[in-house]
């Protein structure tokens, strides 16, 4: 076992990846001389050359079109896309281009395509550059959306991504690129189709992913103290959803709560909600209840930016609602 950060996960498993397949190259806004602006690639220029690590100008419909173009003719591109906020401005090359070339092309044509993006809020820098858009991708046939929540995902999930055919989205929170943890050197890629149970309990479900994790484990922990034994579901792949997992779950607590950085309307919360109540109406004691952020841009100052995203106080008294509750 090795303990490293979030951040270095996903630095190993991008020297990994270069190291054994001279057809991966990363290339992205400042990812090159300047390590990254969450310094993933520090240092990864100079081990690897610039015809590897390539800085690209600022545009994302450029050099994710690149990467498009790229995957599609061999090669295996790591696109990092600064923010999920600037990934908008590629929203025509990923979503009319990468997902729906293997379909148009009846079937000749992959786009072994990674793209990287960090998502979330936390850190102080404003609506622009904190908002949570995975559900909006995870809409979309033709891609695989993902979202490492430990160290270990983030260091083994990348592998398994760059072996897929068709394009895939990884989502990183900000708020976990510091997070230390250990590390089974020896592991294989992770499995991008399954959620994984990160404790198990009897009394409610609580579904969540990425940088949300964190809290939830937190809220199930106070939640132990008061007699409630919570199960918490890390989801990791956002698109296909492991419904087997999440039914599965719920069938044995009977209760859940959804909890998603996402806004309620629309939100990723929503459509989970929905399938359990499809799938596991009448295994259900008590209604799923959803834990989302505020209703508006993310704010600027500290203390309404954490008055707007989802805490642990609220998870937790929502779980107790749903056990309190007779249906």
């Amino acid at each position: 076992m090795a303990t490293m950060t979030y951040r270095e996960a996903i630095r190993e498993a991008h020297r990994e990846a270069l190291s054994s397949d001279p057809r991966v190259f990363l290339m992205g806004e400042d990812v090159g001389r300047y390590g990254g602006v969450f310094a993933v690639s520090l240092g990864m220029a100079e081990e690897f050359g610039e015809e590897r690590i390539r800085d690209t100008p600022l545009s994302e419909v450029g050099f994710v079109g690149a990467g498009v173009g790229a995957a599609s003719a061999g090669m295996r591109p790591i696109v990092e896309v600064m923010t999920v906020n600037f990934s908008l401005l590629a929203m025509d090359q990923i979503v009319n281009g990468a997902a729906t070339l293997r379909h148009m092309s009846g079937g000749q044509l992959s786009v072994p395509l990674v793209i990287r993006m960090a998502t979330g809020a936390g850190k102080q820098v404003a609506a622009q550059h904190s908002h949570s858009f995975e559900n909006w991708y995870a809409h979309v046939p033709g891609l695989r959306v993902a979202a490492p929540a430990t160290v270990h995902d983030a260091r083994f999930m990348l592998k398994a991504a760059l072996a897929d055919p068709d394009p895939v989205i990884l989502f990183e929170h900000v708020l976990l690129y510091n997070m230390s943890g250990e590390v089974e050197e020896l592991a294989g890629p992770v499995d991008l189709r399954r959620a994984a149970i990160r404790r198990a309990g009897d009394d409610v479900s609580l579904i969540t992913y990425g940088g949300s994790l964190p809290k939830v484990l937190e809220a199930a922990e106070h939640l132990a103290s008061g007699g409630i034994d919570a199960e918490v579901v890390d989801l990791r792949a956002l698109r296909p959803l492991d419904l087997e997992t999440i039914l599965s779950s719920v069938r044995k607590t009977h209760r859940a709560v959804v909890v998603d950085e996402g806004w309620h309307t629309g939100s990723l919360a929503g459509e989970i909600s929905a399938r359990i109540a499809e799938d596991a109406l009448y295994d259900l004691d008590a209604p799923v209840e959803r834990i989302c952020s505020a209703e508006a841009p993310v704010p600027y100052p500290h203390h309404l930016e954490q008055a707007a995203l989802p805490k642990v106080d609220e998870i937790a008294a929502a779980a107790k609602r749903r056990v309190g509750s007779d249906g």
